[in-house]
C-alpha cells in the first residue's frame, strides 16, 4: 500500500474553504445577556486572584498591617545602621588606600632615581676600568706618588658612597615591595567595605520596598483605619510622657523643700549655738540632682545640640543621611552634637558608647535616648519625657514621647 501522504498544517490552511466567515453570538443570546463582550472579558481578568495567590487566604487586618510594616520598618533602621557602619569603614578604607597609593608612587619614583644614579655610576667605572691603567702601573708613572695616594683615596672614598648607594638602593626596593603589598591589601580590604555597602544597601531597599508595598493593598478605609490606630498609638504615648514629667516635677519639688528644711534646720542650729556657720548652701546642693545631675558646661553644650536639632525639624527622614537637608536618626543626633562642639561617632551602636549612661529617672535635655535590643534608634532627649529624632521613611524629624517605641538606655554625650 503506497505511503498516506499528510497534509501540512499550511497547506491545509490554504485549501480551506475562503466563503467561511466567524460566526457571531446569535440576537437572542445577546439580548438576553449571555454574550460575552469585551468589558466583560476585561472584568474577569481584573477581578480573577494572582497566579499563586491562595483563593481562600484571608485578607490581613490592619493591625496585622500596622504591625508588619512596623517591624519593617525597624529592620530598615537595622540595616541602615549596617550601612552606615559600612559607609564609614569604606570611607576610611578608601582614604588609606589613596594614601598608601600616594605613597607607593614617590616610594617608586625615589627608587627609579636611584636606579639611574646607579646606572650612570657603572658606566663611568666601566670606562675607567678599560681604559686605565692597573693601580701599580699607575703608581710608578706618576710624577708625585703622593698625588697617587690622594687620588687612591678619593677612588676609595667613591666607591664607599657606591656600596651606600647599592644598600640604599636594595632598602628602597624592599620599602617599595612592603608598600605595593599594603597598597594591594588595602584595596583589597575596600572591594569588601564595597561590597558589605551594597549588601547593607540592598536590605535597606527591599524592606522599604516591602513596607510600601503593604501600605499601597490597603483600601482608603483601611488607611485611615491605619492612621486612626497611629494616632492613638501617639496619644497613648504623650500620655506616658506627661505623667514621667509629673513625676519628675514632682521629685524635684520635694527635693528642693528637702533642701530648703535642711537649710533651715541648719541655720537654726547655728543660732543657737552662735557658731554663725551655714551648711544649708552644700545642703542644697547636694539635694539639688543624684548621680545623674548634669555640670553647667554641659547644660550650656546641649542647648546648642537642641537649638540645631528644633531648626531641622520638618526636614524628610532619608535613611543614610547626614544632612542639611534630611537625616536618618543617628545623622541627626550626630549633626546636632557637633554644632554643640562634640563629635559623635556615626552609628547608633557606637554612639551608645560615646558617653555616660544614666538613668531615666536622672535623664537631662541634650542626652541620647536609645531604642530597641538592638539600638536601632536615637533621639535627643529635650526634657519632660519628649524627645526631637528622625524617625523613619515618610515622616518628618519632630517632637515626639521617648514612650513611643520601647527604651532601651540613655546616655549622657562626653
Amino acid at each position: 500500500m503506497p505511503p498516506t501522504s499528510e497534509v501540512p498544517p499550511r497547506a491545509a490552511a490554504r485549501r480551506a474553504p475562503a466563503h467561511r466567515k466567524p460566526r457571531r453570538p446569535s440576537p437572542a443570546l445577546a439580548r438576553t445577556g449571555f454574550g460575552v463582550t469585551t468589558a466583560a472579558l476585561t472584568s474577569v481578568v481584573l477581578l480573577a486572584p494572582q497566579a499563586g495567590a491562595d483563593p481562600g487566604a484571608a485578607r490581613p487586618s490592619v493591625e496585622d498591617v500596622q504591625r508588619k510594616v512596623d517591624s519593617l520598618y525597624r529592620e530598615a533602621g537595622t540595616a541602615t545602621q549596617k550601612y552606615n557602619a559600612a559607609k564609614e569603614r569604606t570611607d576610611e578604607q578608601r582614604a588609606q588606600a589613596n594614601g598608601l597609593i600616594d605613597a607607593l608612587a614617590a616610594s617608586t619614583e625615589d627608587l627609579n632615581h636611584s636606579r639611574e644614579d646607579l646606572a650612570r655610576y657603572a658606566a663611568a667605572q666601566y670606562r675607567d676600568a678599560s681604559g686605565g691603567f692597573a693601580g701599580t702601573a699607575t703608581m710608578l708613572l706618576a710624577d708625585d706618588p703622593q698625588s697617587f695616594f690622594d687620588q687612591k683615596y678619593v677612588l676609595d672614598r667613591l666607591a664607599a658612597d657606591q656600596h651606600t648607594k647599592v644598600r640604599e638602593f636594595r632598602d628602597q626596593q624592599a620599602a617599595t615591595a612592603r608598600k605595593r603589598t599594603e597598597a594591594q591589601e588595602s584595596l583589597n580590604q575596600l572591594t569588601a567595605a564595597q561590597q558589605d555597602l551594597r549588601t547593607s544597601k540592598t536590605e535597606v531597599q527591599g524592606k522599604l520596598t516591602q513596607a510600601r508595598e503593604l501600605l499601597t493593598r490597603l483600601t482608603a478605609e483601611e488607611k485611615a483605619r491605619l492612621a486612626e490606630l497611629e494616632r492613638r498609638k501617639e496619644a497613648e504615648a504623650k500620655k506616658k510622657a506627661e505623667e514621667a514629667a509629673a513625676r519628675q516635677k514632682k521629685a524635684e519639688a520635694e527635693q528642693a523643700a528637702a533642701a530648703e528644711a535642711a537649710k533651715k534646720e541648719s541655720a537654726t542650729a547655728d543660732s543657737a549655738t552662735g557658731t554663725g556657720t551655714s551648711t544649708g548652701a552644700g545642703a542644697g546642693a547636694g539635694a539639688s540632682g543624684g548621680t545623674g545631675a548634669a555640670s553647667g558646661s554641659y547644660t550650656a553644650k546641649a542647648e546648642k545640640a537642641i537649638a540645631f536639632a528644633r531648626a531641622q525639624m520638618g526636614k524628610p527622614y532619608v535613611w543614610g543621611a547626614t544632612g542639611p537637608g534630611s537625616y536618618d536618626c543617628s545623622g541627626l543626633t550626630q549633626a546636632a552634637w557637633k554644632a554643640a562642639g562634640i563629635d559623635l561617632p556615626r552609628t547608633t551602636w557606637d554612639q551608645v558608647e560615646a558617653g555616660t549612661r544614666v538613668s531615666i529617672d536622672d535623664a537631662v535635655p541634650g542626652d541620647l535616648v536609645f531604642f530597641y535590643d538592638d539600638i536601632s534608634h536615637v533621639g535627643l532627649y529635650i526634657g519632660n519625657g519628649e524627645m526631637i529624632h528622625a524617625p523613619k521613611p515618610g515622616a518628618s524629624v519632630r517632637v515626639e514621647s521617648i514612650y513611643y517605641m520601647p527604651l532601651y538606655g540613655v546616655v549622657r554625650p562626653a
